[in-house]
């Protein structure tokens, strides 16, 4: 049997130059977009990109602050093995980073649904609960030291008032207590953001999706799971994201109302960097811990944007 032969169906006249035309202007339009975004570019490149690939140089080098510095290859990062300073800053981070993200995104979500079912005074409710974020940490850090005083401080002074003066503490002074002191008020000064922001995303959430749960026998919890969840899960990931990285970068509040203390019981990454460069004159070592400190939050920020995703 022959084959038949194809034949192509004639192509309009003209029809060559047009396409042509168009992917001159879309290659022009795509030149426009890049002359406008180049000036950002630049900007970011300047501040953000260049003293990025400083540091990662930095790292590979020991210097002190003056003349130039010594290249050493991977002498810091073999450091980091044996210190156990640093790994101990970094465990008081992962505490501060799982704490710091599941106590307020929970309460955070749950007091968001809740304003959210009931309208009524939910705006001014919002602005009380987003006032701490407002504030400077430096503010925050220092209103709470008072607080925590162990003398005169409101907490010790409140537990003794009520009979319960046996619990009353140093809270910053004691290793068992200072870094859950101070995560306290890092909590207490964000879930505030999550809030906001995860009431904001509620309005996007189908109520005729949750009206029709209800009616097919779904109780409050199941409505809040398999409903309202699904329906906020970018707004939600992006908001533990948010604080996953923001924990691996705590500083102020440490730095403010412990410096890392006592005996180091409240050290995380970033006061230990800020010692060992500023203090100890260790830039290229100082440079480490801090590469240290982004590898590790990106890597815990990847893995919490895949989990999430398996969850649905």
């Amino acid at each position: 049997m022959t084959a038949t032969p194809r034949t192509e169906a004639p192509r309009a006249p003209g029809a060559g130059a047009r396409t042509g035309r168009r992917r001159s202007r879309t290659a022009a339009r795509q030149m426009a977009g890049l002359w406008f975004v180049l000036p950002a570019l630049v900007v970011y490149f300047m501040f953000f990109g260049l003293p990025f690939l400083a540091t990662i140089g930095l790292s590979f080098t020991d210097w002190n602050g003056l003349g130039w510095p010594d290249f050493t290859g991977i002498a810091n990062y073999a450091r980091l093995a044996v210190d156990g300073a640093m790994w101990s800053a970094l465990a008081n981070n992962l505490i501060w980073v799982v704490l710091g993200t599941v106590v307020p995104v929970v309460v955070g979500l749950i007091l968001a649904v809740m304003l959210w079912s009931d309208a009524r005074g939910s705006v001014a409710y919002r602005t009380i609960f987003f006032l701490p974020v407002i504030l400077s940490p430096v503010v925050i850090g220092v209103i709470w030291g008072w607080i925590y005083n162990p003398l005169f401080g409101l907490l010790n002074t409140g537990l003794r008032e009520i009979g319960l003066g046996r619990w009353a503490t140093g809270w910053l002074g004691e290793s068992e207590t200072a870094l859950y002191a101070v995560l306290l008020t890092a909590i207490w000064s964000y879930f505030g953001f999550c809030i906001v922001v995860l009431f904001a995303g509620l309005q996007k959430v189908n109520p005729e999706l949750v009206e029709a749960a209800r009616i097919d026998g779904a109780s409050a919890p199941q409505r809040f799971r398999h409903v309202i969840v699904p329906q906020i899960a970018p707004v939600l990931t992006m908001v533990i994201v948010y604080t996953v990285i923001g924990g691996f970068n705590a500083f102020d509040m440490v730095w403010v109302m412990t410096q890392g203390g006592p005996n180091n019981a409240s050290e995380v990454i970033a006061t230990y960097t800020y010692e060992v460069a500023f203090r100890g004159n260790e830039y290229g070592y100082g440079a480490t811990l801090s590469m240290v400190m982004s590898v590790v939050a990106l890597l815990a920020a990847w893995a919490t944007m895949v989990l999430r995703r398996r969850a649905g």
